[in-house]
């Protein structure tokens, strides 16, 4: 299936938070291209929030919500994942779906936590493959 129209949505977020998320989202892509996946969309909006990355890999969907920290002195970025942020990545994700039709229905959701930024450069990357909420 060809995918080569890859959409863009923006959302209003101060510069500094938006150019360090998009430099993690950047990072994020190009670890997951590395492993064969193909982007479908970035920055998806639905009523319910946005889907940094959608992605297909075999015959499966992935949705990808991309965390990042400068540092771990706050915690981890994957820690930053909430049970409220957790509902909305489901329910974007069947959205998505619903709009989609024509594409794969397995799916999963997929956190990637990044530390680094520009300046320092990656310093660490994690892929958790179907994450589940405890």
């Amino acid at each position: 299936m060809e995918h080569s129209n890859i959409k863009h949505s923006h959302v209003k977020v101060s510069g500094h938070n938006q150019t360090f998320g998009n430099w993690g989202e950047k990072q994020a892509e190009i670890y997951l291209t590395g492993k064969g996946y193909e982007i479908l969309d970035r920055n998806y909006r639905t009523q319910d929030g946005e889907i940094d990355l959608v992605c297909q890999y075999a015959e499966e969907i992935i949705f990808v919500e991309v965390k990042t920290r400068s540092n771990t002195n706050s915690g981890y970025p994957e820690e930053a994942i909430t049970f409220e942020k957790w509902s909305h990545l489901i329910s974007s994700a069947e959205e998505y779906l619903a709009d989609h039709p024509d594409i794969p229905q397995d799916w999963r959701v997929d956190i990637i936590a990044i530390i680094g930024n520009r300046k320092t450069g990656l310093n660490d990357i994690t892929h958790f493959e179907n994450y589940q909420y405890d």
